[in-house]
């Protein structure tokens, strides 16, 4: 037995000693030390041996199974610092080479005028108000004086979530109005920026879901020659001194009077064109006096106070200050428009 013991571990030590890979050292383990191992079953032969020889060839037993796992020990470190070199001589980064450049992105052309726009009303002490998209048609229609028949209130116009047509994508900022009416001390003076939906067929000026920008002011004194003195100071902020601009008499339920103003083509200077459909002229927004109906519904006396408003296609402002052609470029998202700006 003393030689089968020597054996083993002569035969184990050699068999460590040249081990590369750490599921080649624990088949070694199994093999000398497991349950079924070649140790193992030496020791199971430990009974037939007399009394004398029993402790000597335990002690030398328990001398081989320490001698094997200090081997496996070491041959484990080893081959962990093996791998961890290995690891990191394949990881290694060198710190002279040029890095690669980020990529940045670019803001979106209409958030660039959006912003301008913001900038100019806030310089003149405006707040900025954001809020739902999905609204009440109550707030969308009715106390902005639109009553039931008006055409702007027909499913084909108008996205509804409900049979009774009173839960809505709004069709406007203005609901924004009501909202300021209803929640701010007088005086007013706000913008309301935000996306809205109406059933328009996309073309080069149209698109079912668009950005408008809201505004209104409510004091005393307020005429219609403040609104067009303000929106005039805007535009020529926005797109140069000297912007050629024209107010039309409108019809809006919740001005009077109302005007629409538009701005002169940047893509033809006023000849015509496909992107101005011929007219050299590009409706930028409605605009008028705030209906005495509309301050009546906020409890707020007409004959004290008075107030304008307007609603600003944000999309037709961005084609304007930035000359694009077309508004569908706008929601393509071809980076190589995009990039441009």
């Amino acid at each position: 037995m003393k030689e089968t013991l020597e054996r083993i571990r002569q035969e184990a030590l050699s068999a460590l000693e040249g081990t590369q890979a750490a599921q080649e050292l624990e088949a070694l383990r199994v093999k000398y030390l497991g349950k079924k191992g070649e140790l193992t079953a030496v020791l199971k032969q430990m009974g037939r041996l007399s009394a004398e020889d029993r402790p000597v060839m335990g002690q030398l037993a328990n001398e081989v199974r320490a001698s094997l796992e200090r081997a496996i020990e070491t041959a484990a470190k080893k081959l962990e610092s093996a791998a961890l070199e290995a690891r990191l001589k394949a990881e290694a980064v060198d710190v002279t080479i040029p890095g690669q450049s980020i990529r940045q992105g670019r803001k979106h052309p209409m958030y660039l005028a959006l912003d301008e726009i913001k900038d100019i009303f806030v310089g003149m002490g405006f707040t900025v108000l954001d809020g739902p998209e999905v609204e009440l048609a109550e707030l969308n229609f009715d106390r902005l004086n639109a009553e039931e028949g008006h055409p702007s209130r027909d499913w084909s116009d108008t996205f509804y979530f409900d049979e009774d047509s009173r839960v809505m994508l709004r069709s406007q900022t203005s609901p924004m109005q009501v909202r300021a009416m209803d929640s701010m001390e007088l005086p007013i003076r706000i913008i309301a920026p935000g996306r809205v939906y109406r059933k328009d067929e996309v073309d080069a000026t149209h698109s079912p879901m668009f950005h408008q920008v809201e505004g209104m002011v409510i004091d005393k004194g307020v005429t219609m020659a403040d609104l067009k003195g303000t929106l005039n100071t805007v535009v020529e902020q926005l797109y140069g001194k000297g912007t050629v601009t024209r107010f039309r008499p409108h019809h809006f339920p919740f001005t009077e009077p109302s005007c629409e103003m538009d701005v002169q083509c940047h893509k033809c200077g006023g000849a015509g064109c496909p992107t101005c459909k011929g007219e050299g002229w590009i409706e930028l927004l409605g605009a008028g006096m705030i209906h005495p109906n509309v301050l009546r519904m906020a409890h707020i006396d007409p004959e004290v106070y008075s107030g304008w408003a307007f609603g600003m296609g944000l999309e037709r402002t961005a084609m304007r200050r930035f000359k694009i052609a077309d508004l569908r470029l706008i929601f393509e998202n071809d980076v190589r428009f995009l990039e441009q700006f």
